[in-house]
């Protein structure tokens, strides 16, 4: 477990025959020829990239079907700030449920029997992270259920009869997150559960149980059960020796079984079933990769799973009274996502994406598996044809470690037709680049960028061996996995080989400036988004509604009350002399994970060395930019530094 999340998320080289005999001037007319077929091909503008549509569905703890089932919730941002939708099924125009113009506002669910609509929303401004849960009432009118100003609080679910919904909510202690009952009716809420210092993370939906996880250290973790019809005390049913990681699934559908997400077996996450009567465990779903998650419809007759197939995502809607797989007809390429079932379980709403194609929202009839596009995100104005498809690509790090990545080439990237390269670092540490639609990565290789999204050793999605070979090693062996990323992109033929930057977000932030601070003449230049750059602050500042997860990021990344001096060896802070590549640096302002006053600092400290930075901030995103027109502005930041440092 990776509890920081500090997170943004083999192609043969193509050569032009040239005969032996020809010379420089026949050389010159196939690079010229090359350049031209390159130059031909359309480029789209940062605001066209943007301007696609995102799409999401309402929180799989809640209902996403209205009560009618003419329509489902979403969340879009088709006016530039995200807002929930009623999106009838008809494919007819999105009905919008709030107007917010400033702060992003997210669907989380239906009431079962009118058309309320519980919603989320950061009620601390852009960016805080203290989300609340607030209701639209029938009139229009939006009122927040969990009012405080340091109040952080998350939908559940609701109760197998409808009759409550649950939170959770730090509003009794900062650190911790109880669970509370609401009445649909009078919004009166009641405490269920005081939570004593761990995650919450599963309800039954008979509100009987409650299942809870206790990260022990990065690779070791616990799972904790408690009968609300008894003492309400965690009572620990993953008893193990060694470090064995233990999660949660969801609870099955009868309140009868607990699915365990567990490492024990081997080098990948699989799905156990727990019997809450018996306490016996078997196994439930294995595979080569792990298990993302298992959810099910809400009679249990359909069960949806998903694995993490080398940064795909391959999911399975099973018929459990046939323990078939439903064939759903007519769908483009893509993965599958956020599976929601109407109420008699007939219909499923869902998102698919690609490459591509960002995420759409499509309907299917479970009976005949008959498929309906809803709606249509990317932009009219970029055909999608000209956009690239990605290739899974791996390469040596140190110690022989083959690290896989993610690679985009541009069209028309040739051996007489060098391009210019960026390795994407993902945030985390322990998240991982995986396949699907990037407005940012896609912008960049319209323009003529290779985008190499490196896996570094500690990412998750390859194994506990491999997610683990970074403990207490950030700064050293992953972020000389990115320096050979970026000899490797030098090795290819169809890459310039003086003209490759290093990027990235959070913690790929933090490695783009260790990067320039420890490996000066590895890459042209770096761009920097929202990273850390002094791990002891970071470590020393962490937000407290993370109190459950601290130990655990801590025997990773080291206490700061012991481990100060690494920190301080570690962070590109302590060591901005060193930096001779320009760099640039994108913050927002209220960003609670890396505080803006990291990004200060380091610009400061690198203009002092005469050394070019450019510093964009913005007052009104945090940890991640949600409104577009930002997202747009940092894109064409992005593309004109590179242009400026690295494209030659």
């Amino acid at each position: 477990m990776r509890a920081l999340a500090l997170g943004l998320v083999s192609a043969l080289a193509l050569t032009v025959a040239v005969p032996l005999a020809a010379g420089p001037a026949l050389a010159q007319t196939a690079q010229e020829t090359a350049a031209q077929q390159t130059a031909a091909l359309p480029t789209y503008s940062a605001a066209q990239f943007f301007e696609t549509t995102s799409y999401g569905m309402a929180s799989g703890a809640g209902l996403a079907w209205s009560p009618d089932g003419q329509s489902v919730l979403i969340s879009s941002d088709a006016t530039g700030v995200f807002n929930a939708y009623a999106l009838p099924i008809d494919g007819s125009t999105p009905r919008p449920l709030t107007t917010s113009g400033d702060v992003a506002t997210f669907a989380e669910s239906y009431f079962p029997n009118d058309a309320r609509v519980l919603l989320s929303a950061d009620a601390g401004g852009g960016g805080s992270e203290l989300t609340h849960i607030f209701v639209r009432e029938l009139d229009d009118t939006v009122r927040d259920l969990t009012p405080g100003a340091a109040v952080k609080a998350d939908l559940l679910g609701w109760s197998g009869d409808r009759s409550v919904f649950w939170i959770t909510s730090n509003a009794r202690d900062p650190n911790v997150f109880d669970v509370l009952a609401v009445d649909p009716a009078t919004y009166e809420t009641t405490l269920v559960f005081e939570n004593p210092g761990m995650l919450v993370t599963a309800m039954s939906r008979d509100g009987r149980w409650i299942a809870l996880t206790k990260p022990v250290t990065s690779a070791n973790s616990d799972v904790y059960l408690v009968d609300l019809q008894g003492d309400k005390t965690p009572r620990l049913i993953t008893e193990h020796q060694g470090n064995i990681a233990y999660g949660t699934y969801d609870f099955t559908p009868d309140s009868r079984s607990l699915v365990l997400a567990t490492d024990e077996h081997g080098e990948w996450n699989q799905a156990w079933l727990y019997d809450l009567a018996t306490g016996e465990q078997r196994p439930f779903l294995q595979a080569d990769w792990d298990v993302m998650f298992v959810t099910f419809s809400p009679s249990g007759r359909y069960r949806v799973s998903a694995i993490n197939a080398d940064a795909s995502t391959r999911l399975t809607l099973l018929d459990t009274t046939t323990d078939q797989p439903v064939a759903l007809n007519g769908l483009p390429v893509g993965n599958i996502a956020n599976v929601r079932f109407n109420a008699d379980e007939s219909r499923i709403t869902f998102t698919l994406s690609s490459d591509t194609s960002p995420n759409d929202v499509f309907v299917a009839d479970l009976g005949t598996g008959e498929t309906r596009r809803l709606t249509t995100a990317l932009n009219p104005a970029i055909d999608e044809d000209q956009l690239v498809k990605a290739t899974i690509v791996r390469y040596a790090g140190e110690g022989g470690v083959m690290v896989p990545a993610v690679l985009y080439r541009p069209r028309g990237a040739s051996a007489d037709n060098p391009v210019p390269a960026i390795v994407l670092v993902h945030g985390g540490p322990g998240g991982q680049t995986r396949r699907g639609y990037s407005a940012m990565v896609q912008h960049l290789v319209n323009h003529g960028y290779a985008v190499l999204g490196a896996n570094n050793r500690g990412s998750s999605g390859y194994g506990k061996t491999f997610f683990h070979l970074d403990d207490r090693a950030h700064g050293e062996a992953d972020l000389r996995d990115i320096v050979a990323g970026g000899q490797w992109l030098r090795d290819q033929d169809w890459v310039a080989d003086d003209q490759v930057a290093v990027m990235g977000g959070s913690y790929g932030g933090y490695i783009t400036a260790a990067a320039l601070a420890f490996h000066p003449e590895a890459f042209e230049a770096g761009v920097n988004i929202f990273g850390v750059t002094n791990w002891v602050r970071t470590l020393e500042s962490i937000p407290p509604w993370w109190g459950a997860e601290k130990d655990a990021l801590f025997d990773e990344m080291g206490d700061p009350a012991t481990d100060a001096e690494r920190h301080r060896r570690i962070s590109p802070l302590f060591h901005a002399a060193n930096i001779q590549r320009p760099m640039l640096v994108v913050q927002g302002a209220n960003d609670p994970r890396v505080l803006q006053v990291e990004s200060d600092e380091l610009v400061a400290a690198v203009r002092a060395n005469n050394v070019p930075v450019e510093y964009v901030l913005f007052p009104d995103e945090g940890h991640g930019f949600l409104r577009r027109q930002n997202r747009i502005t940092a894109q064409e930041a992005y593309l004109t530094f590179l242009n400026t440092y690295v494209r030659k």
